[in-house]
């Protein structure tokens, strides 16, 4: 599979498969016992990411790989992630490593050259994403290395904006002078881009599906951004709410959704079901977030 730029992966990817991204988390808790093998008690990790890409590959165009549930399985798990985020590129998905990484100067740089250089331009080679979560806190300069390394290579970046979580309005809805802090990163985002009429952005804004009036509120302020929308199914939000954030662009909005789609109560059941149950499920989401653009033009 050749190199794709960020926004060109989400334009074609948006056409083929819709706008539901596939979330893999990997937490023994919520898989079938028959996913865990006999030996090292790690060894799991790896066949458990091979089996998501086998069910979803040619349903979905999105893969998020959340770094940490792989990182707290050691070197094992590490092993793990970069296979599966190489695996997933070269089926064409669009992966997103979501790994919210935010530091300064030559930290930051070696952080966006771990996650968005390419081996031969002195990246690791074991992690290189399509795209990157990032937070903002420590201000715009903390950002300016991932957007460099971001428009070298082509890659895209989703920064924390206003979340799903239930405690982040205690910062992100204050204010800061005369603006909320959430609409101050929105501005601070839609800044980073060049002024191309009609094209979308390569950074974008994660902004949860559970704040559909914040929401609502940030995508006027990012009319060019893609939102990366977390919170359907698990934590709350619904269709309605995910509708809330478009804009009018097709590929605007991406939606991931991981335990929603991958967690199993009956941990005793087969593997033939838990592909079933996965199936059903992203077909069931695909359909709940469908939209139809043209509609509404």
């Amino acid at each position: 599979m050749e190199n794709r730029r960020w926004v060109e992966i989400v334009e074609e990817n948006i056409q083929r498969f819709g706008d539901l991204v596939v979330g893999i988390d990997p937490f023994l808790p919520d898989i079938p016992h028959v996913l865990r093998q006999a030996g090292d008690a790690e060894s799991w990790i790896s066949g458990y990411v091979d089996f998501i890409l086998d069910t979803v590959e040619g349903s979905v165009g999105f893969v998020k790989f959340q770094s940490a549930y792989f990182e707290s399985h050691g070197l094992v798990g590490l092993a793990a992630l970069s296979a599966g985020m190489k695996r997933a590129k070269a089926a064409g998905m669009g992966v997103i490593l979501d790994a919210k990484r935010g530091d300064i100067g030559a930290t930051a740089a070696a952080y966006a050259r771990a996650y968005l250089a390419p081996g031969s331009e002195g990246g690791s080679g074991d992690f290189e994403a399509d795209c990157l979560t990032i937070n903002p806190l420590m201000g715009p300069d903390s950002l300016d290395p991932f957007v460099e390394c971001a428009n070298r290579f082509g890659k895209g970046l989703f920064v924390l904006c206003r979340t799903s979580n239930p405690g982040a309005g205690w910062l992100q809805d204050k204010m800061a002078g005369n603006r909320l802090i959430s609409d101050r990163v929105a501005d601070l985002i839609g800044a980073l881009s060049s002024p191309e009429t009609g094209s979308l952005s390569p950074f974008g804004a994660v902004i949860g599906a559970t704040v559909p009036q914040e929401g609502r509120r940030l995508r006027q302020l990012l009319p060019r951004s893609i939102i990366l929308a977390p919170g359907l199914g698990a934590q709350g939000g619904d269709a309605a709410s995910i509708h809330s954030l478009r804009g009018n662009r097709s590929g605007d909005l991406l939606v991931p959704v991981s335990r929603g789609l991958t967690r199993i109560e009956d941990r005793d059941v087969s593997l033939e079901r838990y592909r079933a149950v996965i199936q059903e499920r992203v077909d069931q989401f695909k359909a709940a977030i469908v939209y139809d653009y043209h509609m509404t033009a």
